[in-house]
């Protein structure tokens, strides 16, 4: 129960990030490749910060925070940029390194949670699924939303996105600082 609680709790980020990228109007493809990568690393960083332990967690959980927010920051720049141009095309979309980028920006948090689960000594096994299950279908849920929301705001969605994972990036580096 513990552990789908903090699954719930660490893929509210990715579900209010995802909302800010849905207003791109992506595909239902891009929408469950990018529900994918996301469960994908809030499964795997877990297990990762599972592994490495309690000395790290001093270190890398604020480093880790502090990229994964420069990520959303410049992702959410980007967004800005691009809205306001007639003529540019994103340059960094949730294809290939940007969704790399995105992915483990909104699961970076998921790393430190692993580490302190590490040290309580929770089951590896249920605690990768549920954070890559939870993560997954908060993130689809959150692309879906934007999806639809996006023909209301109009041609300005994508600017109102960038805002948002502007907002979020700047608010995991000042929480990392």
């Amino acid at each position: 129960m513990t552990i789908g609680m903090m699954a719930v709790a660490l893929s509210l980020d990715a579900f209010s990030i995802s909302i800010g990228l849905g207003l791109l109007g992506l595909r239902y493809r891009r929408v469950a490749m990018i529900g994918l990568a996301v469960g994908a690393f809030h499964g795997a960083m877990p297990l990762l910060g599972l592994f490495i332990g309690r000395i790290l967690s001093q270190y890398m959980g604020s480093l880790a925070i502090f990229i994964g927010g420069c990520g959303l920051v410049i992702l959410g720049v980007q967004m800005i940029v691009s809205s306001l141009r007639e003529d540019s095309a994103l340059f960094f979309s949730p294809k290939g390194i940007g969704l790399f980028v995105f992915a483990i920006s909104v699961s970076l948090d998921s790393f430190s949670a692993g580490l302190s689960l590490g040290m309580l000594g929770a089951k590896t096994w249920v605690t990768v699924v549920s954070f890559a299950m939870f993560s997954a279908i908060f993130t689809w849920a959150g692309l879906l939303l934007g999806k639809q929301v996006g023909p209301l705001v109009g041609s300005r969605g994508e600017c109102i996105g960038g805002f948002v994972l502007l907002l979020f990036g700047v608010k995991m580096i000042i929480g990392a600082i």
